[in-house]
């Protein structure tokens, strides 16, 4: 099967339901037979941008980073999933020029929403002082203006928000034949 790469830029704030989101996309386009890479925003801290900090500039660089990992794979014709806050809209669009073929996922859930859904205990930590500079609380969030594909997570079941973004991305001529269970 011949595929066209792309980037699908998962962004929105933590606990939004990203990663959750990516993760279900992922096994269905690998069970479909499609070549995929997932670039996690956790997993790629730890490795590709590991010292960089959560200031404007170091957040440039990491999503910089990101996408330079991503315009690669995606101009050899592999599906690039990233799972990554990105709070800043101008570094997405930086990224979104790059690379060319990128579909933006707006993961939208409420703030309160989000924090009632806080596994990490991360909003907790914000709120207390613990973590300064926290994506929707001491930092702010850059909302896409115009998302190929918006996911409300807090009014729709994961499974719903899956289909959406498969149907999406064979509206835009990414996947074709896919079988959207």
């Amino acid at each position: 099967m011949e595929q066209k790469g792309v980037t699908i830029w998962f962004t929105g704030l933590s606990g939004a339901g990203k990663t959750t989101i990516s993760e279900q996309v992922a096994i269905k386009l690998k069970q479909q037979g499609y070549k995929l890479e997932v670039l996690d925003g956790d997993i790629v801290r730890t490795n590709l941008t590991k010292g960089l900090g959560f200031s404007k500039e170091d957040r440039d660089e990491n999503i910089r980073r990101i996408g330079f990992v991503s315009n690669l794979l995606t101009r050899n014709g592999v599906i690039v999933i990233v799972s990554a806050i990105s709070p800043y809209r101008a570094i997405r669009e930086e990224v979104r020029e790059k690379i060319g073929n990128f579909v933006e996922v707006f993961v939208n859930a409420p703030l309160s929403v989000c924090e009632d859904r806080d596994v990490k205990g991360l909003y907790k930590k914000a709120r207390s002082g613990e973590i300064k500079m926290f994506t929707g609380v001491s930092d702010p969030y850059e909302a896409p203006l115009n998302p190929e594909i918006e996911c409300h997570t807090d009014l729709e079941e994961l499974n719903e928000s899956v289909n959406k973004v498969l149907q999406g991305l064979e509206k835009l001529g990414y996947l074709s034949n896919l079988v959207v269970v």
